[in-house]
C-alpha cells in the first residue's frame, strides 16, 4: 500500500467491511512507539437531552405503567 501525496491511504474493502467503516465513519489513530493503529471512533449521543436519558435508563424505582403514571400527573381518579 502506499502513502499519497496528500498523505492518504486506501483502507482495504475487507477491513472496511469487518469494522463497519462507512463513508463519514469517524477513525482515530493511536500512536506506540513505531506502531500505528487506526481504530473507529464510536458515534456519540451529541445532544443534551440523549446523554441524560443514557444515564437515567433503568434508574427508576417505581414500578408503574406508562398508563398508570400518565393518570397520576392529570390527576385522575
Amino acid at each position: 500500500m502506499q502513502v499519497t501525496s496528500k498523505g492518504q491511504v486506501t483502507i482495504p474493502l475487507a477491513i472496511r467491511n469487518k469494522l463497519g467503516i462507512m463513508p463519514h465513519t469517524e477513525v482515530d489513530f493511536i500512536m506506540k512507539d513505531d506502531i500505528v493503529q487506526l481504530v473507529k471512533v464510536e458515534p456519540r449521543d451529541k445532544s443534551r437531552g440523549s446523554k441524560l436519558i443514557k444515564q437515567m435508563r433503568g434508574k427508576a424505582t417505581v414500578r408503574m405503567t406508562t398508563d398508570e403514571i400518565m393518570s397520576m400527573t392529570r390527576g385522575d381518579e
